[in-house]
């Protein structure tokens, strides 16, 4: 009698311990949701099965996608996501992901509109939805001392949007490269997009429109008196002033002289 009381105590004993750990386990899987530091990139929790519905924010370069369920945006060849305070970019949309600086963001995308973020911060509530967050407010003094009218630009110039990477079609979620070398070699065999943002071209790693290096002498201009002169003709058979295909007055500088009429005629011999 004892041994089946201790087997019964036993496993109710169990039982509750199961019963109590298993809050730990659910918690432990929703931790493992949240912000995960990682080599090459940074997990954020995005999980992306496809590639997403972007949708063109009216009068802005920039894509978003209302049915991600969180921050995520399409600009200038990358992917940014908005979330825990931080911005994070990819080039590819379900990431690995890169942590960038708040002096790193483009400002198209800072200039985002509050109501296009679908899981918009505590601290936007109270913000107007049509206008974009006030990073200068949220983010101190110093920020916007360097960024100053980061919010106000000449509408009539905005770019227009760099084209979607469609090719990532083909890579759902069980065929998703996740080393980032062989994300940059499809990239160059399918995107010949160039970005024009220079963060853009520095994550990307291409480069940017070709310009000669600071401290270059500008290309020498050759002068007229150094261009070629055609065989048989000298120099002196047009002035420099004279333009092609015009004649050659005398006594204009640079012509030969001619000679007048009734000199330098060979003289009759005398007698």
């Amino acid at each position: 009698m004892n041994q089946r009381l201790k087997g019964a105590r036993w496993r109710a004993l169990t039982l509750v311990l199961a019963m109590g750990l298993a809050p730990v386990a659910m918690v432990q899987a929703q931790v493992s949701v949240g912000i995960q530091i990682g080599l090459p990139g940074v997990q954020i929790g995005v999980n992306m099965p496809s590639y997403p519905m972007l949708v063109r924010i009216p009068g802005y370069p920039v894509y978003h996608d209302p049915q991600a369920g969180l921050n995520y945006f399409f600009y200038d060849g990358l992917y940014w996501v908005y979330a825990q305070d931080n911005w994070y970019v990819s080039s590819w949309y379900n990431g690995p992901w890169d942590r960038a600086g708040w002096d790193e963001v483009p400002l198209f995308v800072l200039r985002i509109p509050v109501r296009y973020y679908s899981q918009p911060p505590v601290y936007f509530q109270g913000w107007n939805r049509d206008a974009p967050p006030r990073w200068g407010e949220h983010w101190g003094r110093e920020w916007e001392q360097r960024h100053r009218d980061w919010d106000r630009w000449d509408h009539r110039r905005t770019p227009a949007p760099a084209p979607l990477p469609r090719y990532q079609l083909k890579y759902p979620s069980d065929r998703y490269p996740t080393v980032v070398e062989h994300q940059r070699e499809i990239r160059q065999a399918h995107d010949p997009y160039v970005p024009r943002e220079a963060v853009s071209r520095q994550h990307l790693k291409v480069g940017g429109p070709s310009a000669a290096p600071r401290g270059t002498p500008p290309p020498r201009q050759v002068g007229p008196a150094q261009r070629a002169v055609p065989p048989g003709q000298s120099r002196s058979a047009r002035p420099d002033n004279a333009r092609p295909g015009q004649a050659c007055r005398p006594g204009q500088p640079g012509c030969p002289i001619e000679p007048s009429p009734g000199r330098d005629k060979p003289r009759k011999p005398s007698g």
